[in-house]
């Protein structure tokens, strides 16, 4: 029976019988982590930023991990495998490690990062389902490894420490999951610092913080607010949720998706701290961004651009989402506009997904100080 509620909290297929089932995964072995603390990995990648500002001026800001952060993070990563089945190995590819560099690493500036490998749905395999194939995924599998990963790390890792969950699309489906299961009124729950959960649609009663996914871990209001959570997804405000979109929506009635915005989480809008990529972006088919008009090329991994992004949490016809607009300025020398939508081969952008492939970019910043205020909190 468990077996079978989890598969519905997943949302997915639970074909996999106890004689069938993956073998599990030993993640005391450091080889099944994407990062750990202490080590060279994806995560201690180079966080350096350049700042453009309107008039075109550019300096670098640098970034340095905290080897002595006083709490942790857990983090999993959305759907990055182009591994060819339908659940992905353990090794690690460029998207697992490209994705972390892009989520989680910054977040090391103040809190120690754990990232384990799992068997996650892969890419191959959500194309299949969106052209109509049947759905070939073990999330059970996904689960479990999370979950494994997650008891490991508490047994032999955390020693009492604060932790913030933090995923995205698919990690922040399976972590919504594990805090169901295994965290939500238990006495593990003390230790959450909080639970930050991009491109996902956490469900919440209409008008409430809590009582729908999570029965006693409210929304967060506060940056010096503990055991509450953060989840969101981004869509331009001039793009909003189309029919059938994936994201903002609600699942059941009464409820609705949860938004809040990291850059103003006592609501309202308020300026995005985003790190965006110098390069292409992932997934995406749209080409880089001439950050300065005419200017050269940015050689740091990241940009930043100060004033260019506002977001609001939006609740409407469309869906309850976090609805980004570009204040840009065509007089001015800096880009007018950001990349990192989902484009179909029309060249169109798809407002099922919005800004799926950036929803971490867009608010690092704003993450990195709400977790360093949280573990100012947490500590008190």
């Amino acid at each position: 029976m468990k077996r079978l509620v989890l598969g519905l909290l997943l949302g997915l297929s639970v074909a996999a019988t106890a004689q069938t089932a993956p073998k599990p995964n030993d993640y005391t072995d450091p080889a099944n982590w994407l990062c750990r603390p202490g080590r060279t990995d994806a995560c201690t990648s180079d966080q350096a930023a350049t700042v453009v500002t309107p008039d075109g001026k550019e300096t670098v800001e640098n970034w340095s991990a905290d080897p002595n952060a006083p709490i942790d993070c857990f983090y999993v990563y959305p759907t990055v495998s182009t591994d060819p089945t339908p659940n992905s190995d353990m090794i690690a590819g460029p998207g697992e490690n490209g994705v972390v560099v892009q989520q989680v690493a910054r977040l090391a500036s103040k809190c120690k990062v754990y990232a384990p490998l799992y068997r996650q749905v892969t890419l191959t395999n959500l194309v299949k389902v969106m052209a109509g194939q049947p759905d070939q995924g073990d999330r059970m599998l996904v689960y479990n490894d999370v979950r494994d990963a997650w008891n490991e790390y508490l047994a032999h890792d955390n020693h009492g420490r604060g932790v913030v969950l933090i995923g995205h699309s698919q990690g922040s489906a399976v972590l919504t999951a594990l805090v169901k299961q295994e965290i939500d009124g238990k006495p593990v729950q003390k230790q959450i610092v909080s639970v930050i959960l991009g491109g996902t649609s956490l469900q919440v009663p209409v008008g409430k913080d809590v009582g729908g996914d999570f029965q006693s871990i409210p929304l967060c209001h506060a940056a010096s607010q503990t055991g509450c959570a953060i989840a969101f997804a981004s869509f331009r405000a001039n793009v909003p949720p189309g029919p059938g979109s994936r994201f903002g929506q609600s699942k059941s009635a009464g409820m609705m998706a949860a938004c809040v915005n990291p850059a103003a989480l006592g609501g309202g809008n308020g300026e995005l701290e985003a790190y965006m990529p110098t390069a292409r972006v992932g997934l995406s088919m749209q080409p880089p961004v001439e950050w300065v008009k005419g200017g050269p090329p940015i050689t740091t991994p990241f940009v930043k651009v100060p004033g260019l992004l506002t977001g609001e949490c939006v609740n409407d016809a469309h869906g309850s989402y976090l609805a980004v607009a570009v204040n840009a300025d065509p007089a001015d020398p800096r880009t007018d506009d950001i990349i990192g939508d989902v484009v179909g081969r029309d060249g169109k952008i798809d407002d099922k997904w919005g800004l799926h492939l950036i929803d971490m970019n867009l608010t690092m910043g704003n993450l990195v100080d709400i977790v360093g205020a949280e573990a100012q909190a947490w500590r008190k």
